[in-house]
């Protein structure tokens, strides 16, 4: 006869499914590739993981990702590889999409840094900057034809980003770039004529993606946001914010909250902070200049667990004024033997989540990703514990994870070993997925939501009779 060993071990999520979106914890990833190509690599336990790897592990379930137009600059460090083109993303979307991370694609709309003080538009558009139709043109094809490459390898990113801090305009001339430059009447065109790109690639391809429009610093978004509204600049689902004590100071983590409560209640879009750090150290480990040196006087000294406390307090500050997600800047951008445009290594290094030997910090920084926020709502309640089952076979080895709600939802599954070591994982929104082990033992099942767990089974999978 056959046996079903069966203990149920579950955790009960309360969510609510009239709420449009995620809350999203995650980090920009985008160093990644150049990062392994240059030696990196990362331990957890002594052990070597991959960064995507280690995200995914933490609960993480966004990754925020840039793309310059041509980075022609790289061609002349190190190897001469480009990094942050469009075929750079590709890689690091594949990877995000196979650890589970949706993707926030942020358009640079420039072959270099873009920032509240550099907007220079690509070198093959300064010939049309002047030429605003042309230049609406040139920025209408271009976000078509990126999405619609990205679409048919099956790359497409959940969200996309107009532009980075965009505090003074996009597209700007040398000349221009110099000085603060605030055209509305430019800036309006040319955002609505970015935005008609990605809606009419969703009508024309039933595609659903969000549109955050980012700005630099709390204290400047309400006056900056207003501007983009009030010029009719309307069609867009998040604010994204960038916040870092040591350069948006005196702007505490309440003053943070207050700007993002002011800004749901004006405009009724959702607030993400697409940007954030803070250190662990302040030494180095190369010879790249550190761009960030301060930190907050109740988070000090620079440490692990200061990185850490940051980090919750601030996400906690985050969600209590209705925000919808905090991501970090570039945690995984260690020392190397490569070099930037301004030194050998990593000018973040101190502000990664791991030691100088590329060693996780543990207690440290990551741990924010794993805090209990108690993330939930009672508007529509569904407790997923009473919709989702997981059924076990322990002669055949079969499992079969079963949605029995009116409408079925992005499920994640993990099956490991009682040592913790990995069998299987996978995601799926279908009312049911099968799977089967392939050899005996006892493993747990693990059934996630947006990387929060939702229901547990143990199975011991023996073949007997």
């Amino acid at each position: 006869m056959m046996k079903y060993f069966s203990i149920l071990i579950f955790t009960t999520v309360v969510l609510s499914f009239a709420k449009a979106q995620n809350f999203y914890l995650g980090a920009d990833m985008s160093y990644v590739n150049e990062m392994e190509n240059c030696g990196v690599n990362y331990y957890v336990d002594e052990n070597t993981k991959k960064a995507f790897e280690i995200l995914d592990d933490f609960g993480a379930n966004l990754v925020r990702l840039r793309l310059w137009h041509t980075p022609s600059w790289y061609d002349d460090l190190n190897s001469g590889n480009r990094y942050s083109d469009l075929q750079d993303v590709k890689r690091s979307i594949q990877k995000a999409k196979e650890n589970n991370l949706s993707v926030l694609l942020d358009f640079h709309l420039s072959d270099n840094w873009a920032d509240p003080s550099s907007q220079l538009a690509p070198a093959v558009w300064q010939n049309v900057v002047d030429d605003l139709d042309l230049l609406k043109d040139s920025l209408y094809n271009y976000m078509y034809e990126t999405l619609t490459e990205l679409n048919n390898e099956n790359l497409l990113p959940e969200l996309i980003q107009i532009g980075n801090e965009t505090n003074k305009g996009i597209l700007l001339s040398p000349a221009q770039n110099q000085n603060w430059v605030l055209d509305w009447d430019r800036n309006t065109a040319l955002f609505n004529h970015a935005i008609k790109a990605v809606e009419d690639f969703e009508s024309e391809n039933s595609k659903d993606i969000k549109i955050v429009l980012h700005v630099a610093g709390p204290a400047n978004a309400e006056w900056l946001i207003d501007g983009f509204v009030s010029n009719g600049v309307t069609n867009f689902d998040y604010i994204g914010l960038s916040y870092y004590w040591a350069w948006h100071k005196p702007t505490s983590i309440s003053d943070a909250g207050a700007v993002i409560s002011n800004l749901k209640s004006l405009y009724d879009k959702e607030v993400l902070i697409v940007e954030t750090g803070y250190i662990w150290t302040t030494d180095w480990n190369d010879n790249a200049n550190n761009i960030i040196s301060e930190v907050h006087p109740n988070y000090s000294p620079a440490s692990p667990e200061h990185q850490r406390d940051w980090l919750i307090d601030l996400t906690k500050e985050v969600i209590e004024s209705g925000g919808s997600g905090v991501l970090y800047w570039e945690p995984f951008w260690v020392s190397s033997p490569c070099w930037t445009q301004w030194g050998q290594g990593s000018h973040q290094e101190h502000a990664t989540f791991f030691d100088f030997d590329n060693k996780l910090l543990l207690p440290g920084g990551i741990e924010w990703l794993t805090y209990d926020y108690g993330l939930s709502t009672s508007v529509n309640e569904v407790q997923f514990s009473d919709t989702v089952h997981i059924f076990t076979n322990s002669f055949s080895g079969d499992i079969k994870i079963l949605q029995t709600a009116t409408n079925q939802f992005a499920l994640q599954y993990l099956v490991t070993d009682f040592q913790g070591k990995l069998v299987m994982r996978g995601s799926f929104s279908e009312r049911e997925q099968n799977l089967k082990l392939l050899k005996h033992g006892a493993f747990i099942i693990s059934v996630m939501n947006n990387n929060r767990s939702i229901k547990r089974k143990k199975f011991v999978f023996n073949g007997a009779g």
